[in-house]
């Protein structure tokens, strides 16, 4: 049975929208609207890869609150087992994000738990891995050494890297897959071409609503997006994106279709208000790829 084990943030979010981003000084705006919900890059691509049909371990850390429970139900799938390391203090991860309708956002962090180490039971799960998705957390770093020891192919996602900031580097430099947003790159090839050259399988620069681009060791492939209806939240596309792409890798597609159904899955994921695509399916997702345009160059 395959099975992938992701580690990261879970979480509980307030998310606001409004027309923009607030601008630097003291005023007063009106939001279009606001809900609450699950929260966490890792929980995103988590209930993203059990919706697609694979089976996953998501290793987090919740507090004994409520929010938790909260968020235990949100991701509670048949596919989905939940590793959760009690919190330092109690408390659940919480964010309020601001997200305008051109797509930015701004994340506020009101509570980030603490680890307490590598539980026994993420090891142990990471033993019979057949890809573990190491998200930018703490408790990620450990991981990084103990999958490439045992051999399993690391994925990661590096957000807003931009090259240079110190966190991202042990996560960049061990990925076997790496994913990218275009929001703080200068030169987005470059960067791509630096990961491949030191021995990443595939790197991946998403770029919002102009698409994707990716290098392998054969060349560079442009992938387009999928049309969507209307975009209705785009918190968690990202998460839906990889989930698509690792989820085709597993089901067997060639790297084409692979970002295909990642570029899918990423627009199934804006057309609702849920993190990520909780509710995609892979023959959903390869239906709507076939509108995708991706291709070598």
């Amino acid at each position: 049975m395959v099975h992938v084990l992701v580690n990261g943030a879970a979480a509980w979010n307030t998310l606001v929208r409004l027309p923009s981003l607030p601008e630097p000084r003291s005023h007063m705006q009106f939001a279009s609207g606001y809900h609450d919900g699950l929260g966490g890059t890792s929980a995103g691509k988590a209930v993203t890869l059990a919706a697609l049909g694979v089976d996953v371990t998501l290793s987090t850390v919740l507090g004994d609150d409520d929010l938790a429970d909260r968020v235990r139900s949100a991701i509670a799938h048949d596919r989905l087992t939940l590793l959760a390391e009690p919190a330092r203090g109690g408390r659940t991860e919480r964010h309020v994000n601001l997200m305008s309708d051109d797509g930015s956002r701004v994340s506020l962090y009101l509570e980030l738990p603490a680890s307490k180490g590598t539980p026994p039971d993420v090891l142990a799960a990471l033993e019979t891995a057949a890809v573990a998705v190491l998200d930018l957390a703490d408790s990620s770093v450990p991981l990084l050494a103990a999958a490439r020891d045992r051999g399993v192919p690391i994925w990661c996602d590096v957000h807003d890297d931009d090259g240079a900031g110190a966190y991202a580097r042990p996560f960049a430099e061990a990925a076997d897959v790496l994913l990218v947003s275009a929001d703080r790159l200068a030169d987005p090839r470059a960067y791509l071409q630096a990961r491949v050259d030191a021995g990443c399988r595939l790197a991946v620069c998403t770029d919002g609503s102009r698409g994707a681009i990716a290098l392998d060791a054969d060349g560079w492939w442009s992938v387009g997006v999928a049309p969507v209806a209307e975009v209705l939240d785009t918190n968690g596309a990202g998460d839906a994106f990889f989930a698509g792409l690792l989820s085709a890798t597993l089901d067997g597609l060639g790297t084409g279709a692979a970002l295909a159904r990642a570029s899918a899955t990423g627009a199934l994921a804006v057309a609702t208000t849920d993190l990520g695509a909780p509710r995609a399916t892979a023959k959903a997702a390869d239906e709507l790829a076939r509108s995708v345009d991706v291709r070598r160059g």
